[in-house]
C-alpha cells in the first residue's frame, strides 16, 4: 500500500495502519494518519483533509507552538480536536538558543526529549486522550505535532502496541519519515524555522540530522517506559489510562475481521 499522502503544505502525511497483528485481524487502512501540522494547509489540501472522514485531530503541539502556527480546518468541520494548554516544563526554544546546534547537539537533545517526553504531565494527557479518541471517534483519525515525526511518532508506536504490530513494523513504520524524496524541503524550512526563533541557521549536516528520526530514539523511549513501569503495556494502563475496556474499543474499531 502506498503510505505517504501528497498535500501542498502538510508534511509527513501518511496512513500508519495496515499492518499485521500478533491477533491475526491486522490492524485497518484508512483510518489511522500521522502527519506535521496544518497550519499552512491549502484550501486543496483542506479539501482532502475533509474527504478523509476525519473524525477527530489530535494536536500534541505546545500552546505556543499553536499560537505561533495556528491550524487551518475545512467550513463545516465539526469533529473532536484534542488539545490542550498545559504549560510544559521543557522550553525547546529557549534550549534552542543556548544550542551549539551542531549535529551531535541536536540528536543528544532529541534523545533526552524523547525520554522526557513519555512523562511529561501535558503529554501524557495528550496521549491518553489520542488512545481514547481512536477508541471512540466515529471516523478517522490524524495525529500531529509541529513535523510530525518525535511526539507523534511515539503516539503511533503506542498505538502500534496496543494493537500487537511487530516491533520491527513499527520501527519501520516510524522511519518512514527519514523520506530522501522530501529530506531537502524538510531541512530548508526547519532551517528557517530556527534561524527565525534564535537567528542563528544550524549547518546542512546538523539539519539532515535534525529532522531525520533514528531507532534510538524510540528505543530511548521505550527503555525509560520499562525502567520505571515495568512493561509498556503496564505504562499504557497505569499512564495513560488504556484499560481493558478502552483496548477493547481500539481493536474493534481498528482490527479487521
Amino acid at each position: 500500500m502506498t503510505r505517504h499522502i501528497d498535500f501542498d503544505a502538510i508534511e509527513n502525511f501518511r496512513d500508519f495502519g495496515g499492518y499485521a497483528t500478533a491477533c491475526g485481524r491486522g490492524l485497518v487502512s484508512g483510518r489511522l494518519y500521522r502527519s506535521g501540522h496544518h497550519a499552512h494547509a491549502t484550501d486543496a489540501d483542506l479539501a482532502k483533509l475533509q474527504a478523509l472522514g476525519l473524525a477527530a485531530i489530535v494536536d500534541l503541539r505546545q500552546p505556543n507552538e499553536r499560537e505561533r502556527e495556528p491550524s487551518r480546518r475545512w467550513a463545516g468541520f465539526d469533529g473532536l480536536v484534542v488539545e490542550n494548554d498545559i504549560l510544559s516544563g521543557q522550553d525547546w526554544v529557549r534550549e534552542l538558543e543556548g544550542s551549539p546546534l551542531t549535529a551531535e547537539s541536536l540528536v543528544a537533545d532529541t534523545l533526552r526529549h524523547y525520554r522526557a517526553n513519555v512523562f511529561e504531565p501535558r503529554l501524557v494527557d495528550l496521549f491518553g486522550r489520542f488512545l481514547r479518541s481512536v477508541g471512540e471517534a466515529d471516523g478517522a483519525v490524524v495525529v500531529h505535532c509541529a513535523a510530525g515525526k518525535d511526539r507523534t511518532g511515539l503516539a503511533c508506536a503506542f498505538l502500534h502496541q496496543i494493537a500487537g504490530v511487530h516491533h520491527d513494523d513499527m520501527i519501520a513504520d516510524y522511519l518512514m519519515t527519514n523520506d530522501e524524496s522530501r529530506l531537502e524541503r524538510k531541512m530548508a524550512q526547519a532551517g528557517g524555522f530556527v534561524e527565525r526563533l534564535v537567528g542563528r541557521r544550524p549547518s546542512d549536516e546538523a539539519l539532515r540530522a535534525w529532522v531525520q528520526v533514528y531507532p534510538e530514539f524510540l528505543d530511548a523511549a521505550f527503555d525509560e517506559i520499562r525502567g520505571r513501569c515495568g512493561s509498556v503495556d503496564r505504562y499504557l494502563e497505569e499512564v495513560l489510562g488504556v484499560d481493558a475496556a478502552l483496548r477493547e474499543r481500539i481493536h474493534a474499531r481498528m482490527l479487521g475481521g
